[in-house]
């Protein structure tokens, strides 16, 4: 990209608009977007021959999935058709990966012309239940309650259990926006100080380290509250709050694993790197939560570069977009 167009990376934290490899990232690795996009016209790029570069680098396949991952990130910054569209279709790719990213983009951006999209997608069960679960969690993001009748039916209906999870999680969450009384979808991402929109809100702030690692390690307790003692864990920071973190890696459920991997990227905190270590190198692992785990350990180039050619697809290419980031954030330029 020109380098006077700069963007976010996947998951910009509040400390910095580069998303930087520790973990991504983005989701991002770090996670969390929703920043404005800051671009610089210069040099005769206009806004709409830079925006079809993008689209176009973005579904064009025989681009390294590196580059296709730094327009995605891009895209996601800018609002309207062109964008939203070029998104909609990522999410058809041949690329998991990909594909389920370009789901969490649109969640992300909040634009309510992508549900019926989003829709086809959460019920194409052709579609590799990663991508599908991005549907559902996009849904949720945009908060709408129209999305409630079609979240309940694969709620029951999906076969995969991460996607039925992330429909509970998604329902839960558009209930809580009701709850509030606010039409304002930005209500709850305002407390989350990572600038993402998350599928849960965050606990009390009130509630202590203890009590919050207690909820988030009970097997027992509905998926929305251990995912709500998680980002309160996050919010809290501090090394208590990232051990308590790093021992919900254990957990029985393939979605929260995975996400836990994601807010680890978000606090890029090396205390996790053996556990995330580990989780990239159980070959028996869900690819999401390996997909996650490679993202987060963005600065552990040698194992990066090991499971490059791992045969799971998902996470190879994790991998490599991890790599990718690194050498840019190395060469200080910013990913996107």
């Amino acid at each position: 990209l020109p380098k006077s167009f700069s963007l976010l990376t996947k998951n910009p934290s509040p400390q910095t608009s580069i998303r930087v490899v520790s973990k991504p990232l983005l989701k991002g690795p770090p996670t969390d977007l929703h920043r404005p996009l800051m671009c610089s016209l210069v040099d005769g790029v206009s806004a709409s021959d830079m925006e079809k570069f993008l689209c176009d680098r973005l579904l064009d396949p025989t681009q390294p999935i590196s580059e296709r991952f730094r327009a995605l990130f891009s895209l996601r910054n800018l609002k309207g058709p062109a964008p939203r569209n070029a998104l909609i279709q990522a999410t058809r790719d041949s690329s998991n990966l990909l594909a389920h990213e370009a789901a969490f983009a649109l969640g992300q951006m909040q634009d309510a012309e992508a549900i019926p999209a989003l829709e086809v997608v959460l019920n194409d069960l052709s579609l590799h239940p990663i991508v599908r679960h991005e549907a559902a969690e996009a849904l949720g993001a945009i908060g709408l309650e129209s999305n409630i009748p079609l979240l309940k039916n694969s709620l029951v209906l999906d076969p995969a259990p991460e996607v039925r999870e992330t429909c509970e999680l998604a329902l839960q969450r558009i209930e809580e926006l009701k709850s509030d009384g606010s039409d304002d979808k930005s209500s709850m991402t305002e407390k989350s100080p990572f600038l993402s929109v998350d599928p849960a809100a965050p606990a009390s702030s009130h509630s202590s380290v203890d009590k919050l690692r207690e909820v988030l390690l009970d097997e027992a307790r509905g998926m929305y509250d251990r995912y709500s003692a998680l980002f309160a864990l996050r919010n809290h920071g501090g090394e208590e709050a990232v051990s308590a973190i790093v021992d919900s890696l254990g957990a029985k459920s393939a979605l929260l694993k995975h996400e836990v991997a994601y807010v680890l990227g978000q606090l890029q905190n090396k205390a996790a790197s053996a556990a995330l270590s580990n989780i990239l190198r159980n070959e028996t692992e869900h690819p999401m939560v390996r997909h996650e785990a490679a993202e987060a350990l963005g600065s552990i180039a040698a194992l990066l570069e090991e499971f490059a050619r791992d045969p799971e697809p998902i996470v190879s290419q994790s991998c490599e977009v991890a790599l990718s980031m690194l050498e840019f954030e190395r060469a200080g330029k910013s990913f996107e």
